[in-house]
């Protein structure tokens, strides 16, 4: 008889959580391997932890390289290939890392050994070309001199009572934390050999980005004796500051000087070439508008520079990587609702693509050798190996097998005439066992940014494939104000926020309400942030009736009030004016204004930790449809930021999320 073949099951947020999550790659020098961290959660321990593996380029199976950390991350390959540097919080000898810190580990296994302890911990760092050093990021008291005081200060900040957090400050806080009260983010060099750390910036008026600073902050010439980073040249750091560019010797007392500086003008992502004679960077010209795109550029020994994508209508992404003769430059940028990864030839000032996307989202290049990880809409993250003129080549198969034991629907891009008569961008997730015959409910899941875009892409906390598998057809509209469709339609909302978006998507829903599989009564529309934002915006602006109900996670309802959020300053930007100076236009953009049109019941969703969007503006939301009579349920976090993290608070937050819809005739 034969075996009887196992049902396959609707994909849901228990098997979502079980995926392991692949991290950037590192490829060794000889470009025989790379090095990634893999996250895994547990649902019942309400965790992840991360290790590294090793994954081979020419076959073979992946390896487990790290087992006694949980938080094992950011793993660079050293120059000679010998090592594996990283940063993780241990516990070693029964003391346990208060702050992150450097690790070093052999690819062929053994314990990992901590290099020197930095008190005041490691953000990023790189390997210089000798392998005998790395520079890396640390937050400082810029006042103080010395790594002894800098571990005084750090004991004394720890051991003090008081919580109270006091700045004159204008940047002081940044998406769910506190920035370091009286501390910025500095450049050092760490000797290896003598576990000896030096502060490059120490006693001058430089510091790194406040906002997240990364490897890409800053890069080592190729004789290692200079460094050349980003920085805010302005006297009071604020969220939407031009940075210039600026170079460091590396030797004791070595001097330092402004590369580039433009009032008009903002750098970034600088990369030395492997000859050292031109460095390439990211320029845009924020004099114009702050909605210029980051665009590939490159700065000769001369000082000259120029903007080489200035005729290519698309935004470059950091990293950049030169290819090894110099000639062009890899980075990753997005199309249409897809991201590749691209080369720059610099000579004909030309784009093409080198790996497809999907979801081409991080890489690392070598020896002839590019190891890519990406995804789809398909699948969660994967490493593939590009080897000569050879198809990319899968490493790994973590998923594969949890996958297939899962049903999934069809998906499809299609566009329709949206405003303006533009052509506008349409996703659509179809449930598994999809039958046009029948009548399906429509779920719109609404973008934010507003400067993003839904496309070929697996996401992590608003699953496409969690909600098909409910039994709806999900449709994801990128509206105007979207990226990867070029300038002008990325700028086309600027200073009138939600009058395009929700033209497309109206226009979205009758499209599909035409199709004959689609269930007029259930149409439900639910976004976060900006995404959020528009599913307030609807319930002010829309006819009570189209939609059955809304979902607002993390939306933007009323922006004057947004003036506590941690980027402020860029407001009058975005919206056309300071709001004390021109309250009328930004209240004419604003949700809460339209409070007495808004009728439909709305599922309001908010963390407490979220300075992006403060919870104040979910809560003042929740109780105004409350204060209205309108139907409302409020899901709060009161330890979750801008997204929900925890996997019980996942849980939770889609089984609130379909739950809601249920309640008004959705799917179940």
């Amino acid at each position: 008889m034969a075996a009887r073949k196992t049902a396959l099951k609707p994909f849901d947020v228990e098997a979502l959580w079980e995926l392991d999550r692949i991290g950037v790659p590192s490829l060794s020098p000889d470009g025989a391997q790379a090095v990634a961290s893999v996250t895994r959660y547990s649902m019942a321990d309400n965790r992840g932890a991360s290790s590294l593996w090793l994954f081979s380029t020419l076959g073979g199976e992946p390896r487990r390289l790290t087992f006694a950390g949980d938080k094992d991350g950011q793993p660079q390959w050293s120059p000679m290939g010998d090592q594996i540097a990283f940063i993780a919080r241990r516990e070693q000898q029964g003391e346990k890392d208060e702050e992150p810190q450097l690790y070093l580990i052999a690819p062929d296994g053994g314990e990992a050994r901590a290099v020197a302890p930095v008190a005041t911990g490691i953000e990023a760092f790189k390997w210089f070309p000798d392998g005998k050093r790395i520079a890396f990021i640390s937050w400082v008291w810029p006042e103080l001199k010395g790594a002894a005081a800098q571990a005084r200060a750090m004991k004394e900040f720890r051991a003090r009572k008081e919580s109270g957090y006091v700045t004159s400050e204008a940047s002081y806080r940044w998406w769910d934390r506190s920035l370091p009260m009286g501390r910025v983010p500095h450049l050092h060099v760490l000797d290896l050999a003598s576990g000896k750390v030096r502060d490059l910036f120490e006693g001058r008026d430089l510091e790194l980005t406040r906002r997240d600073p990364d490897a890409n902050c800053f890069d080592i010439s190729p004789d290692g004796r200079r460094i050349v980073f980003s920085f805010d040249p302005a006297a009071e750091k604020r969220c939407d500051d031009r940075f210039a560019l600026g170079e460091i010797e590396v030797r004791a007392g070595g001097r330092h000087r402004t590369l580039l500086l433009d009032k008009d003008w903002d750098f970034s992502a600088p990369r030395y070439s492997h000859g050292g004679s031109h460095l390439a960077f990211l320029a845009s010209h924020q004099g114009l508008k702050s909605t210029m795109p980051t665009q590939l550029a490159v700065l000769d020994q001369k000082g000259r520079w120029a903007v080489f994508s200035e005729a290519w209508d698309q935004a470059v992404n950091a990293p950049l990587l030169w290819t090894e003769d110099d000639e062009a430059v890899l980075f990753n940028a997005e199309e249409k609702g897809r991201r590749h990864l691209w080369r720059f030839d610099l000579a004909l000032r030309q784009a093409d693509v080198v790996f497809e996307g999907g979801n081409a989202t991080s890489f690392a290049a070598g020896a002839g050798v590019v190891v890519v990880n990406h995804d789809r809409l398909t699948h969660p993250p994967r490493l593939s190996a590009l080897v000569g003129d050879v198809q990319p080549q899968r490493m790994e198969s973590f998923n594969d097998e949890l996958l297939a034991r899962h049903r999934f629907g069809p998906h499809e891009e299609t566009w329709i005439k949206g405003a303006q008569g533009d052509p506008v961008q349409l996703w659509l997730n179809y449930p598994p066992g999809f039958d046009p015959k029948k009548k399906f409910p429509l779920l719109h899941l609404i973008h934010g940014g507003p400067h993003t875009a839904f496309g070929d892409s697996w996401h992590w906390r608003w699953n496409h494939q969690v909600f098909a598998a409910q039994g709806y057809v999900v449709a994801s509209v990128n509206y105007h104000g979207s990226s990867s469709f070029g300038y002008a339609f990325l700028d086309s909302i600027t200073h009138r926020w939600g009058e395009l978006e929700l033209q497309d998507v109206q226009a979205a829903t009758s499209a599909l309400l035409r199709k004959p599989w689609a269930d007029r009564k259930r149409v439900f529309a639910a976004g976060g942030s900006y995404g959020g934002y528009m599913a307030a915006w609807m319930n002010g602006h829309v006819k009570p009736g189209r939609y059955a109900a809304y979902i607002c996670h993390a939306g933007c309802f009323d922006w004057q009030a947004m003036f506590a959020d941690d980027c402020y300053s860029g407001h009058a930007r975005e919206l056309g004016a300071w709001y004390w100076d021109d309250p009328a236009k930004i209240a004419a953009q604003s949700p809460h204004a339209f409070a007495r049109h808004m009728k439909t019941p709305t599922l309001v969703i908010h963390g407490a930790q979220d300075y992006r969007v403060p919870d104040a503006q979910g809560l003042a939301y929740y109780n105004t449809l409350k204060a209205r009579g309108v139907d409302a349920r409020l899901l709060w976090f009161p330890d979750e930021n801008h997204w929900v993290l925890k996997p019980r608070n996942s849980r939770l937050w889609y089984g609130e999320f379909f739950s809601w819809l249920r309640r008004h005739g959705g799917a179940g």
